[in-house]
């Protein structure tokens, strides 16, 4: 299978700066590192899955320094896979950049071995990004792009290509299991955490409620608390906040939990993909409209941020980006007057810019100033404006 280029930039960014590039295991960040920045001015290549490299860095972080001395490089770029397997080369790293100048690329999938570590993430010296599964911009032309395949496979590069798509999801949420978490210290735990993977999948893309889970989990809140925390740290999933800047309706603060791809939802759930006008259709197409908004945001928009808004009276809209757009989502082919009441109780703030439907009817229109675009056409749109 020819490589799918992604599109995100960031040569850009190692112009001036160190980065740090953070995403959930098989993304597809080694795969892009190797084919669209292997090109570019990068001095050395360093990946942590190398054993036996692992090791030697791991008895003496100092190779790092040493090896650069030799070849004198200044000024340019190095790249370090996996910097979580030894979060002591930090320090190194640190020096370099300091000393010589050098900009280091460095990728993982968990920044909380990094913290827990005790080692700092070079301060202001390196920005963060985090790299997503693919989207629109990416794969929208793929003829498997649709929302029935989509549904099934999630859009993990390994996955969304897979021939055996049930055995590799199940595989994969193995491997999370018995290394991400076993990595982490409480593997003694790992059947408890198990059955709570299960029950938070459950309520993805709900609002969070963590007695209910914690007592469908059979364990303490807290301790459901604290391992939604792990689930973020190790990139499995994130949260969305509420917006709160409403007057006339007061909103509520709960935040709402989507795991990072459709795929892996589905496979902790070990149900089959949902079928159209069901429930489970309609909380599918609304994961998939989080993940492109959320890919969007990471490689385009930094610094914006997504959340969603709903009253105390249960008016809600799904998705606000900043205080410029505000989004429901409706999976319905015909949007009629009852989907607009969260975005017109919303619209009277008189906060947002944009009032969108994000929906598969057929072509664009606008109606009562609310646009109700095709998801499609909304994605194609939203890429092509950046």
């Amino acid at each position: 299978m020819d490589y799918i280029n992604r599109n995100v930039d960031l040569c850009k960014i190692l112009e001036n700066k160190s980065l740090f590039l953070f995403g959930p295991r098989q993304t597809g960040k080694s795969s892009f590192i190797k084919n669209q920045l292997m090109n570019t001015d990068v001095a050395m290549f360093w990946t942590l899955l190398d054993g036996r490299l692992r090791l030697k860095v791991l008895a003496d972080p100092s190779i790092l320094r040493q090896e650069v001395e030799v070849r004198n490089l200044r000024d340019c770029i190095i790249i370090i896979d996996e910097i979580q397997k030894c979060p002591e080369l930090l320090d190194e790293v640190h020096f370099l950049i300091e000393e010589r100048n050098i900009r280091f690329l460095l990728t993982g999938s968990s920044a909380r071995k990094l913290r827990s570590s005790g080692v700092n993430l070079l301060g202001g010296r390196a920005t963060q990004r985090h790299f997503h599964p693919f989207n629109f911009a990416e794969i929208g032309n793929h003829p498997n792009y649709n929302l029935s395949y989509i549904f099934e496979h999630g859009l993990l590069p390994s996955m969304f290509l897979s021939s055996n798509i049930e055995e590799d999801l199940s595989a994969y949420v193995d491997t999370y299991l018995t290394e991400e978490i076993a990595a982490e210290g409480f593997s003694r735990n790992i059947p408890n955490f198990a059955r709570f993977l299960t029950v938070a999948s459950m309520s993805n893309s709900q609002l969070i409620n963590y007695t209910n889970i914690a007592s469908d989990s059979q364990v303490p809140v807290q301790t459901v608390k604290q391992w939604f925390q792990v689930l973020e740290d190790t990139l499995l999933g994130y949260q969305v906040e509420s917006f709160t800047k409403t007057k006339k309706r007061k909103a509520i603060t709960t935040s709402k939990f989507y795991f990072f791809d459709i795929g892996i939802a589905r496979a902790l759930r070990n149900i089959p993909a949902p079928k159209e006008n069901t429930t489970e259709f309609g909380e599918y197409f609304e994961h998939l409209i989080c993940m492109e908004l959320k890919s969007w945001i990471d490689y385009k928009h930094p610094r914006s941020k997504l959340t969603y808004w709903r009253s105390t009276s249960n008016m809600e809209v799904d998705f606000c980006v900043d205080e410029e757009i505000a989004i429901e989502v409706k999976s319905s082919s015909n949007v009629t007057e009852k989907h607009l009441k969260g975005l017109k109780a919303l619209r009277e703030e008189g906060i947002f810019n944009r009032y969108v439907v994000v929906c598969q009817e057929e072509h664009p229109r606008i109606t009562d100033g609310i646009e109700i675009l095709p998801w499609k056409y909304f994605f194609e749109e939203l890429w092509k404006n950046n």
